[in-house]
């Protein structure tokens, strides 16, 4: 009876040891991902979760302002997140990032030198390059006939009904504020107010505020421009050979996607290992041909399709850059741009 009972003891033991020594001892880890939509090729977070044992829940947000949401809330519960430049200013000035161990990111030599160190993380102590791009408008050249070179367009009663706008406070704003001659990142409350009436004027021309969904009233002729990115723009033409991108010439939006660990995550390490596997060349190479934007990733680059680099929505020319300005956090004064943002949907 005693050895029975010693058996079944044992037996018992070694159950509950099996799932231990199935994982080497270790829990398996889930990461929480928040990301843009159409944003990553979901293959790749299969090859991720196959060659490491690592989970990915992936979820997706569709503003910047949305993401400092979640990640300053007490309960935070990502682990890796892609805002834009200005936010990540913000991120680190809240003390929000967490540093990166860069040992665990060897990848990191993959990038190319002109996307490191820019003014909102100069060392890249809390970020890493993942796409970057310019904003313009997206058009069917079947709808519009005249030359689309200009803001004005989208203020032209011609078009009424036809007209999408970017649902984001900095974007529509950003690109108002430029057609009046003013700068993106303005602190002047006068020249805010400016921009919001322009915008009010323009709502009954207006068929929508959207974010992801802008591309496709394009390509399915429901609508003939919006405000959009230029990958997402480079998708839609993939899909509607009628359609044309331009970044106007009174100029526009450059902007760059990063990937970044809260400082609340607790997984730091297989976040960084995530960060490396996206900074692998032909990781970054199939990426961005899924996504159709421009990877920072100079080894990616040389693996690309040679139509894909020699696109000027994919890859603009210098004479394009030098026409766009970088987003900066507003500080205090962003309220000024909520605010105004809030009467023009209301409009």
């Amino acid at each position: 009876m005693k050895l029975a009972k010693r058996l079944i003891l044992a037996a018992l033991a070694l159950l509950a040891a099996l799932p231990l020594a199935a994982c080497g001892g270790k829990e398996a880890v889930t990461l929480n991902v928040l990301n843009w939509g159409d944003y990553i090729d979901p293959a790749l977070i299969d090859q991720f979760e196959e060659e490491t044992g690592i989970q990915v829940k992936y979820s997706t947000m569709t503003s910047n302002e949305e993401m400092l949401v979640k990640l300053a809330a007490p309960d935070c519960i990502y682990d890796i997140c892609v805002p834009s430049d200005y936010l990540i200013e913000r991120l680190i000035e809240q003390d929000l990032l967490h540093e990166l161990n860069k040992d665990n990111i060897p990848n990191l030599a993959n990038i190319d030198e002109r996307f490191l160190n820019l003014s909102f993380d100069p060392e890249n102590r809390y970020s890493v390059p993942y796409f970057w791009g310019t904003v313009g408008i997206l058009y069917n050249t079947t709808m519009v006939d005249e030359p689309v070179d200009s803001w004005d367009i989208l203020w032209d009663e011609k078009y009424a009904g036809q007209i999408i706008m970017y649902d984001s406070v900095r974007d529509t704003i950003g690109i108002t504020l430029i057609r009046l001659g003013y700068d993106i990142n303005t602190r002047s409350e006068e020249e805010v107010l400016a921009a919001q009436e322009a915008l009010i004027a323009q709502k009954p021309l207006v068929r929508a505020y959207l974010t992801d969904d802008a591309k496709m009233e394009l390509v399915n002729g429901t609508a003939a421009m919006c405000v959009t990115y230029s990958g997402d723009a480079l998708m839609a033409i993939a899909e509607n050979e009628d359609l044309a991108y331009v970044v106007p010439k009174e100029g526009s939006n450059l902007w760059f996607d990063n990937i970044i660990i809260p400082r609340t995550s607790q997984h730091t390490e297989e976040a960084e290992a995530f960060i490396n596997f996206l900074c692998d060349a032909e990781v970054a190479r199939q990426n961005a041909e899924y996504i159709y934007y421009c990877s920072p990733n100079k080894a990616a680059l040389e693996l690309l399709d040679e139509e894909f680099k020699a696109d000027e929505t994919f890859n603009p020319p210098q004479e394009v850059l030098d026409r766009c300005t970088v987003f900066h956090d507003l500080g205090d004064f962003v309220t000024v741009f909520s605010d105004a943002w809030t009467k023009i949907k209301a409009a």
